[in-house]
């Protein structure tokens, strides 16, 4: 194991040794690495876990030119507790799933703390929550995680057996989005639903059956937006918990779009009303 001591000296990447309470986490979830770790790869990604202070990093691998890059670029030293391996890239390739696009290094954390639904009611100060229901897909997770963090989500919500763990390949679709918006991870979404009601937050469900056009009538004030699963959407419990199921207004030359394309365009929609 090798590190390299000889590149100039700048500020820490934080990861846990300057831990604050303001920092931002997701749900660890119920799926783990290897001995309850986590391998993210891919530029972003780790240079948002490294700066991340909820973030627990165990070990850095990667290329020397690729570490220097990413601690060039942030005026950073690593720190000094995170045990560093160089090697090359076709090692780092061994390390995570085939074909994974790692670009010369592979992080391995341990799973960010749970997030409390409540803590994130009494602190989102009406700002968007983004509820799913039945969405597996990592790479779909992930794109959504980004989408939340460009429009200031205050929480992604999923169930917990329903929704994939935190992952390498989720935190990759992510760009770094894992390590921003909280992701909080419920046992029922209905009852979950409950509570935001009960903090004047309005649902809406986006469902291709809707009977309402989204985002005709959007309502002001804080927002909840659901959406579920591609072909099987909103499960009934969970639409029985909107106040308001819509579809969003596309050409009927297509049956349906990307759930993650879906939340980005309704997100945007929320963000550009007029109040």
């Amino acid at each position: 194991m090798a590190r390299n001591d000889d590149q100039p000296k700048g500020k820490a990447m934080r990861g846990r040794e300057a831990r604050n309470k303001h920092g931002r986490g997701s749900g660890k979830g119920s799926g783990r690495g290897n001995g309850g770790t986590v391998r993210l790869w891919g530029r972003h990604a780790i240079e948002a876990a490294l700066t991340n202070p909820n973030r627990d990093a165990k070990k850095l691998w990667g290329t020397r030119e690729a570490i220097q890059q990413l601690l060039d670029d942030n005026d950073a030293e690593l720190p000094t507790s995170l045990p560093v391996e160089y090697a090359q890239a076709a090692d780092l390739g061994r390390l995570v799933a085939k074909d994974a696009p790692h670009q010369g290094m592979v992080l391995e954390v341990a799973p960010l703390d749970d997030v409390a639904l409540d803590d994130i009611l009494d602190e989102a100060e009406g700002r968007t929550i983004v509820v799913l229901d039945s969405v597996t897909d990592p790479h779909n997770v992930g794109a959504i995680l980004r989408s939340c963090a460009a429009f200031d989500v205050a929480a992604l919500v999923t169930q917990d057996r329903n929704s994939p763990p935190e992952s390498g390949t989720l935190a990759k679709s992510a760009s770094g989005a894992l390590e921003v918006v909280p992701w909080v991870r419920v046992v029922n979404l209905a009852r979950a639903l409950e509570r935001m009601a009960e903090h004047n937050y309005w649902r809406i469900g986006l469902d291709g059956n809707g009977k309402g056009v989204f985002p005709t009538a959007l309502p002001a004030g804080p927002v909840v937006l659901v959406l579920g699963a591609e072909g099987e959407g909103l499960r009934h419990n969970v639409a029985q918990h909107c106040d308001s199921v819509a579809r969003l207004p596309i050409a009927s030359a297509i049956e349906s779009l990307n759930v993650s394309n879906a939340a980005a365009i309704a997100l945007y929609a929320v963000a550009t009303r007029t109040e």
